[in-house]
């Protein structure tokens, strides 16, 4: 009989706190593996915007941990930027960032993880559910981004689309399937 008490060590601790407490971590695991990914960084001489590993995080954020808890982890990271932690890409941190033109990035990235998270749910969870999962949700950021670069700089929309979107296509699809390999690597 399942008496809602876990035994943790030298204490008894409530099922449900052992259950906040594996979602604090698996949050705080992602939230890490975000700042990891922003600093596999690469500037691109035409771009304000860098070629980060990011992405595959906050997608795979979603995907992982559900939606709410993808959601939960992406506000997480943002906060810690804000707070001061240098988790941006290039180790950067705080409201400048924010304010700065790939700002409209990283504000999509907590809808990210909620889209792709909802739509892998709601796809059956296989390879497919994965991909698609994961393009929607880069698809989302990119977009977002593109369209804060676009008024943060006084771009026209084409051109902010040649800057924000076009040099990231490829890695996008790459970063996709790489989802559907580290999935499929965890069944």
């Amino acid at each position: 009989m399942n008496s809602g008490v876990v035994i943790t060590g030298d204490r008894m601790m409530p099922l449900a706190s052992t259950d906040v407490l594996r979602r604090a971590r698996r949050i705080a695991a992602f939230v890490i593996f975000t700042a990891v990914g922003a600093q596999l960084a690469v500037r691109l001489p035409y771009t304000p915007v860098p070629v980060t590993m990011q992405t595959l995080f906050v997608v795979l954020a979603g995907i992982v941990l559900g939606p709410r808890d993808g959601f939960y982890a992406m506000i997480s990271y943002l906060v810690a930027g804000l707070a001061g932690a240098p988790v941006f890409a290039h180790f950067s941190f705080g409201p400048a960032v924010i304010a700065g033109p790939t700002g409209g990035y990283l504000l999509a990235f907590p809808a990210a993880a909620l889209v792709a998270g909802l739509i892998f749910r709601s796809l059956g969870r296989g390879s497919l559910a994965v991909l698609t999962a994961a393009l929607s949700g880069t698809a989302l950021i990119l977009v977002a981004g593109t369209l804060y670069l676009s008024v943060f700089t006084g771009l026209s929309l084409s051109r902010a689309v040649f800057l924000g979107i076009t040099p990231f296509l490829a890695g996008a699809c790459v970063k996709s399937l790489g989802a559907v390999v580290i999935i499929g690597s965890r069944k």
